[in-house]
Order: structure tokens, then sequence, then C-alpha cells
């Protein structure tokens, strides 16, 4: 099942991939009959007028499981008009979404495989938008004594040399490509089983990594947002290596038929003053989840 959750009005659109075509396509020709019997001749023009006012955004899962998204997204419809379609995925997943146009905006945080799809030709214009950290949480007993590490590269040695029990999201999101970056600055090219790849987004890596008792790379925001609901500790902080930079950029319109116009709006919105504004005072019990990192 897939699903789109257009966070203007609320409304969740769920596609079932494996319905036969035959259905499918009686019920597009039925759809388009409806449609046809109630509306006028300027239907057209008007629906044509309408598709221009929707952004198809694909981001992160981060972005969508920290709550920012369910703040941030509607004071920009109310300052634009426009109306935004989310579909929230791992970057890897958004930026094929992009290549192949089926979104106008990405807002995403593997700034490597970002510029890899600038320099392709497959997005244009990308802007810093903000940022936050990666924290490693684990269970509170901390087999593999992460709590005295010195570095990320002693933390991930530990995880190594203990065969602790790991939760890697495996599923080439910005958060999977941070932690074989992570794996690969601290010598380790090969593992066990103790490393699980689950192929779920942050949530539900969270809840997998809570229920086996298994340490698990995180985005800070998603964790200020669910820690609340388990019973892991925050076992290892800080560095620049655990930095987490998000980016938005527009599909290329020369690629693709996208709502250009729509996507420049919303990438200039999130790094004007307002919408930079909107993204630092978001806080849960008091704390900060991003920090604005727009230039002006």
């Amino acid at each position: 099942m897939k699903r789109l959750k257009l966070l203007g009005t609320r409304e969740k659109i769920s596609a079932r991939l494996a319905m036969p075509v035959a259905p499918v396509i009686l019920v597009v020709l039925l759809a388009m009959v409806v449609l046809t019997a109630t509306r006028g001749g300027g239907s057209n023009a008007e629906g044509a007028h309408d598709a221009h006012r929707i952004v198809r955004l694909a981001t992160t899962t981060s972005t969508d499981n920290s709550g920012l998204l369910e703040m941030l997204l509607p004071q920009f419809e109310r300052d634009t008009g426009y109306s935004i379609q989310v579909l929230s995925v791992g970057t890897g997943k958004a930026l094929r979404l992009g290549e192949n146009g089926d979104v106008d905006a990405l807002l995403v945080h593997a700034p490597h495989s970002e510029q890899r799809f600038i320099r392709l030709g497959h997005g244009v214009a990308r802007r810093a938008v903000m940022r936050n950290d990666f924290v490693v949480v684990g269970p509170p007993a901390d087999p593999a004594g992460l709590r005295q590490a010195n570095s990320v590269t002693d933390a991930f040695q530990r995880l190594r040399a203990h065969a602790a029990l790991f939760v890697s999201r495996g599923d080439d999101s910005g958060t999977h490509k941070k932690e074989l970056n992570l794996w690969r600055l601290a010598g380790v090219r090969a593992w066990g089983k103790w490393r699980l790849e689950v192929g779920q987004g942050m949530g539900k890596s969270l809840q997998i990594a809570d229920e086996l008792r298994a340490y698990l790379l995180i985005d800070r925001g998603t964790w200020l947002a669910l820690q609340a609901n388990t019973s892991l500790r925050v076992l290892y902080q800080g560095g620049e290596a655990m930095h987490n930079l998000y980016s938005v950029m527009a599909v290329n319109p020369q690629r693709h038929h996208t709502n250009f116009a729509g996507a420049e709006a919303l990438s200039e919105w999130l790094t004007s003053p307002v919408g930079q504004r909107v993204i630092g005072a978001y806080t849960i019990n008091g704390a900060q989840l991003f920090t604005p990192t727009a230039a002006r």
C-alpha cells in the first residue's frame, strides 16, 4: 500500500498496487464520465489552474516522524495559496522519484547523493534549509559500552567488537547512508547476524530496536518526538560526523513536466526569514528539534 498524505486537507489517499488492471481502468473511466457530466465547458481550464496550485513534495520520514511538517507546511499553504502533497519516504527513494519526474520538489538529507543528483541534471536550485544531528540509542544496560566511547569511530568499533545487536534501516535513506559512512569511518567493512537491516522508516525502525533491545542510529528530531514511547536511551552523541544537514531543491523542469513555479515558491518560503523562524521555533518539551541554516 502506497500512501500519499495531503497535508493541506489532511486527506490520505491509498493506492492498492495489487489491484487488477481492468477494474482500475473501469474505475477511472467511470470517474471521467461523472466529472464530464457534472462540470461545464470551463472545467478543463479550472482543473489545469487547480493543478498548478499543487506542489508534490518528496521528503524524508524523519521530517514527517518528528512532527515538523504538520507545523511547517500548513503555514506555507496559508501564505502562498499552494497545496502540498507529501510523499514521506527515505532519501534514496525520494531522489528516485525526482529522477522519474514523479514529484516537483525534494526535502532530503544526504548531501553527497544530493550533489550527484544535481550534477547529473536531475535537480536544480539546491538550498540549505536546516540541520540537527544523529544520536545512537540503545538499551540502558549498554552492553557495548557506548557511554565510554571517546569518538564516533570508537563507538562503532565497540558495537562491532561486542557484536551488539544493531538495527539498520537498510532502506537507502539518508539515515542509512549516514550509518554506512560511520561504519566506514570506523574501519568496519563486514557485519554478522548482529546487524539487522529492516527496510523501514525511522519511526518503525525505532519500534523494532526497542522490541529487540538493540542499538539504532536515529536523527535527534525523530528521537525527541518519539522517545516517550521507548525504553531505549541516548548512549552516544556529539561530533561533526554526526551532523544531519537538510536541503530543498526543485526537480529539473527541462527533464520533466513539473510544477517548477510551485517548487520554487516552496524553496523560497522555506529559506525565507518567515520559514526559518517557523523551523527554529519548533520544539518538543522545550527542546528545539532543528536549527535553521539558510544563507540570506
